[in-house]
């Protein structure tokens, strides 16, 4: 053999073998993180599953960094920086406590809004509903009018009704909004409301209490974070005290309330899947619109009902999405 033809030999033999490795260098999959603090909410695996139905099976074309914060919101900032220091694409949010902790760690990673109960543009998170600017975007589960149509519904089910209790806590950017729209659905209505400000765990008690002492027989809780991560708390106290409540998402039926109306939580979190999507394929946080929801759920607790000694009207039970009997 030629000299010249053992070095092509070669030649070719060292370049197959060198494209042959580069073919087999596994192919970079995305990484996104998640934060969150309930680490055993539904919401997630409904997140999950909107990723699955676009494709991204986890493990094989996707990372996920999961990271919860449990019952203690101090961890929040510290589980932010963590994700941040990954240098990962995108970042989701499910609540408010995450999504504020991202902001201030970074400007730069795109972050996902899957969840959050006040005004995003009044806390300064984004620019406009329509267009965000910087780097986050996402869905909200707040809509001021839903309110209304709670009010409209326990209207229905205790057709002489006059009074009615609302908690809310004004501290929180979205509940003026759902306080106002209150108000105006109540004066349509005909229903005189009793304010429940509740700021902390603690005033929880007093709220019940004045609620009572008003001869009140029904309560309207607004959509907020602190209402949600005490839902248990407030149901038992409503139950106890024989009040109808209307609650502003399914987890309080579930965990023993009367009945709610309100944004479907996984669909929202489905949804939060897509805008995943669309920033890997090369989309900007800063083009996307703020999403409002669009799937809403109407459930009742006939178990509850019965505790309170109420029955439920045969035409609410025909517009329930789900009667848990």
């Amino acid at each position: 053999m030629s000299g010249k033809i053992f070095v092509w030999l070669l030649a070719t033999l060292l370049l197959t073998t060198a494209f042959s490795a580069q073919a087999q260098q596994p192919k970079k999959l995305p990484r996104i993180g998640y934060l969150a603090g309930d680490p055993h909410s539904p919401s997630h695996e409904a997140f999950r599953q909107g990723l699955k139905d676009l494709g991204y099976v986890e493990g094989q074309s996707i990372l996920i960094e999961w990271r919860y914060a449990g019952d203690k919101a101090d961890r929040f900032p510290e589980l932010a920086a963590e994700l941040v220091r990954l240098k990962l694409d995108v970042i989701v949010a499910a609540n408010a406590a995450a999504v504020a902790a991202l902001k201030r760690a970074t400007t730069t990673i795109s972050i996902v809004v899957a969840s959050y109960g006040g005004d995003l543009v009044a806390d300064g998170i984004v620019a406009s509903y329509a267009k965000p600017g910087g780097n986050i975007t996402g869905v909200t589960p707040l809509d001021p009018e839903l309110s209304g149509k709670q009010m409209e519904l326990l209207k229905e089910t205790l057709p002489k009704i006059s009074r009615l209790a609302v908690m809310w806590k004004p501290d929180d950017s979205g509940s003026p909004l759902q306080w106002q729209e209150t108000q105006t659905a109540a004066g349509v209505l005909g229903i005189q409301l009793l304010s429940l400000k509740v700021e902390t765990s603690g005033e929880l008690d007093k709220a019940i209490g004045s609620a009572m002492q008003g001869r009140i027989n029904a309560l309207l809780v607004l959509r907020n974070v602190l209402f949600y991560v005490l839902r248990k708390k407030i149901v038992n106290l409503a139950e106890k005290s024989r009040l109808a409540g209307m609650y502003p998402s399914s987890e309080f039926v579930d965990d023993g309330g009367l009945m709610s109306y309100g944004a479907n939580n996984n669909a929202q979190y489905r949804r939060a899947a897509t805008f995943v999507d669309k920033i890997l394929k090369g989309a900007k946080p800063a083009d996307l619109p703020i999403e409002a929801p669009t799937k809403f759920d109407f459930v009742i607790n006939l178990k509850a009902a019965k505790q309170i000694g109420l029955t439920i009207p045969q035409s609410v039970l025909y517009r329930a999405d789900k009667v848990i009997k």
